[in-house]
């Protein structure tokens, strides 16, 4: 799947989310902003900035967790996602 382009608000956190639509794959410190897509850590953080993921934007599981983190102490209606490129 391709990454949609757009703005949108958070909408839900999951922090040791786990895919169900890609064998159980880790999604940890997952931050969903429009249906399925999210912002989360992967384990294979050499494909990071390559097309392999459901289009989702994957992070280092460091990165995400602090991303996470922030997101949870600002609130979800404060935290804007958008995706341009």
């Amino acid at each position: 799947k391709i990454t949609p382009k757009g703005r949108w608000t958070a909408k839900w956190l999951s922090k040791d989310h786990r895919s169900s639509r890609y064998n159980n794959a880790p999604m940890p410190y997952s931050i969903f902003y429009h249906g399925n897509f999210a912002i989360h850590g992967t384990t294979q953080v050499d494909k990071i900035g390559t097309p392999a993921s459901a289009g989702c934007v994957r992070l280092n599981p460091d990165n995400a967790a602090i991303l996470f983190h922030l997101a949870e102490q600002v609130g979800l209606s404060n935290v804007v996602i958008e995706v341009v490129d």
